[in-house]
């Protein structure tokens, strides 16, 4: 395993990391897919153990658990939805916010697995799950012409969900190997979606734990 261990908060109970992109949460198939946050996590905090995942492309926040209590304690707070996540993304196009202060949209798509081009997801009004995403214009410009920056929050969380809505409405992430065209891919060496911020009860005392890093691009 290589790299350092981009570690933003530990005790006893919880661990929080900032992602770089390109690094898989989890391992994945086969030997060359082994090393990842977990397995670097586990080398240092051998009770380490996964709540949720963040997929190899996106940058930012993920929060581990140290024990069992604890991951099953954080894991009730994703399931009660009291775990609030905020993404920024760039997208592709000239996104206008319909609402004059700027205030939040939702996108409102059922998804699912598209099972036959996994690992894609897309929208299916018949079998989709139900899934919201309220974004809004970021205050940060936009890093190129032709594109949007946003803030993102999802309410529900589907797999590629933020990735999926955002192409569902006309304007893909800049950079996604996935949903955007080629053109649109190789705007960015990197799909431009960042879990720039996390809000979570901790697992022991119940207090509102909030981190928050910077952008990287």
């Amino acid at each position: 395993m290589t790299g350092p261990l981009p570690l933003v908060f530990a005790d006893e109970h919880l661990l929080v990391f900032d992602k770089p992109a390109g690094l898989l949460a989890v391992p994945g198939r086969g030997p060359e897919n082994q090393d990842c946050l977990s397995a670097r996590v586990q080398a240092v905090y051998p009770d380490a153990l996964i709540v949720h995942r963040l997929d190899m492309a996106t940058s930012g926040l993920i929060v581990m658990a140290r024990g069992i209590e604890s991951q099953r304690r954080l894991s009730m707070s994703f399931e009660k939805r009291l775990v609030h996540k905020r993404y920024m993304a760039v997208v592709a196009g000239s996104l206008n916010n319909p609402l004059t202060d700027n205030g939040w949209n939702t996108i409102d798509l059922p998804l699912i697995v598209d099972w036959l081009a996994r690992p894609r997801s897309k929208v299916d009004h018949e079998i989709g799950k139900p899934s919201q995403t309220r974004w809004r214009i970021a205050a940060e410009p936009a890093p190129m012409p032709e594109t949007t920056r946003l803030d993102l929050e999802p309410i529900t969380g589907r797999s590629h969900q933020l990735r999926v809505h955002l192409m569902a409405i006309g304007f893909p992430i800049v950079g996604d190997p996935l949903y955007a065209s080629e053109t649109r891919e190789a705007m960015a060496p990197r799909l431009l979606l960042h879990a720039q911020a996390i809000e979570i009860p901790h697992p022991v005392t119940d207090a509102t734990m909030r981190f928050e890093t910077p952008c990287p691009f």
